[in-house]
């Protein structure tokens, strides 16, 4: 079963080349891509100067959301770093609202600013060409870093079934996963084929499904560590039996392990497609780096399925727990961090902390305060699920009580007698 999941999922993901369209011609140079971004930005200037702001708004929007976005940010988050590419982003957001402001100097100044970034991008990037290795490098950092997230959690909720001993449900958690597989396939064309789901409105899909996701996550998490004591699980196993993952209450899991999977599918369909593009003779080292990655992937699910066997009860319940806990606070970073790139959330700038792109975590006060929120809902949560977890592990249970009592009656029968019979 695990191994027909491996293969669909790599057949699904190799056909996602096949959905769009090239970002940009071969043998383009990112120096060239850099002009044609700050070319748009130039006619957004002109535009917003002509006093049209809302066309110099839409001008500055199709050079983040068809340029920037599509092909300079995963490869500057990949080659540079991933506070280069927030910088990037938060000066699009300046210019953006110096506009709306009306405030010409600012609006130039921030132009300025951010066209110098991207000269810069580009020139180390065009330096850090050394042809088909770093095509293979790009393609193999982006399949681990989109897909990392998502094996994590699919590992952790596998890993639970199997421990629980409840494998007959394994196959819901993996439709769950290849259903997610398929509706990124279908987004990914529906982005290329129609222009009002491309743009903010696909930043505001990811964002939305991250922050599902978090509820989720924090769901599954505060569940498992409720079981973290050994006897809490006991208990549970003796009141629940075989019934207690049938029915509906499995659809918890399987619905985050879609939303794990489909939360970054569509874009890293887009993002291959754009180093595929890209690469132009070396494409083949797209599909070496995405075998390598998958294969990494793969290590790492496998890895989490063997140790779940060899933990002990507790410590499995209390690493799967923080797993958990650890992905939903990076999925509400990030989840925020997307509504921000739609414009549906505003960005208040910090200088600190940096950028760390894996853990979710951006020097933005509406990012950070939606992970602090998460962190202290998992903790009043965990703390709850504890308690509850100690009060029903020293509770007895019906069978246990009877027991009891007859041990009792059959002891104080015995007592009888002994004292009754003839001395």
């Amino acid at each position: 079963m695990t191994r027909k999941f491996a293969l669909a999922a790599i057949l699904a993901v190799a056909a996602l080349f096949c959905l769009a369209e090239p970002a940009w011609a071969d043998g383009s140079t990112w120096a060239d891509e850099g002009n044609e971004v700050k070319l748009v930005l130039e006619e957004g200037w002109q535009a917003f100067q002509g006093g049209d702001i809302a066309v110099g708004r839409a001008k500055v929007d199709e050079a983040y959301y068809s340029h920037y976005d599509l092909s300079f940010e995963a490869t500057v988050k990949t080659f540079i770093s991933g506070q280069a590419a927030t910088d990037a982003e938060y000066e699009f957001k300046s210019v953006k609202k110096a506009m709306s402001a009306g405030d010409d100097g600012a609006v130039r100044a921030h132009l300025d600013k951010l066209e110098a970034l991207i000269d810069q991008q580009s020139q180390i990037l065009d330096g850090t060409r050394q042809g088909a290795g770093s095509i293979l490098v790009e393609a193999l950092v982006i399949i681990l870093r989109e897909g990392f997230e998502a094996i994590l959690v699919l590992g952790a909720i596998i890993a639970y079934l199997v421990k629980a001993g409840r494998q007959d449900k394994l196959w819901n958690v993996y439709a769950g996963a290849l259903l997610a597989l398929a509706a990124s396939v279908a987004l990914a064309f529906a982005i290329n084929a129609v222009t009002a789901l491309s743009g903010a409105n696909q930043e505001v899909l990811e964002g939305a499904t991250a922050l599902i996701a978090v509820v989720m996550l924090v769901w599954v998490s505060n569940w498992i560590l409720g079981k973290s004591d050994a006897g809490a699980w006991a208990h549970y196993i003796k009141a629940k039996t075989a019934a207690s993952l049938s029915g509906g209450s499995v659809l918890p899991l399987v619905f985050a392990a879609f939303l794990a999977v489909f939360r970054e599918g569509a874009e890293t369909i887009l993002l291959l497609q754009a180093v595929k593009t890209r690469a132009g003779a070396d494409s083949h080292m797209v599909w070496i780096g995405l075998g390598i990655g998958a294969l990494a992937l793969a290590a790492v699910y496998l890895a989490i399925r063997r140790l779940s066997i060899k933990l002990p009860l507790r410590p499995f319940f209390l690493a799967t727990s923080v797993i958990l806990a650890i992905l939903a606070v990076s999925f509400a970073g990030s989840g925020v961090s997307e509504l921000q790139e739609a414009d549906v959330i505003s960005n208040t700038r910090l200088p600190w902390p940096p950028t760390v792109d894996l853990l979710g975590i951006y020097p933005s006060a509406q990012t950070l305060a939606a992970q602090g929120l998460t962190l202290a809902a998992m903790a009043l949560l965990s703390l709850f699920a504890l308690r509850r977890a100690r009060r029903r592990a020293s509770r007895p249970t019906a069978s246990t009580a009877a027991e009891a009592a007859q041990s009792s009656s059959a002891a104080e029968a015995s007592n009888s007698l002994t004292t009754s019979g003839p001395s």
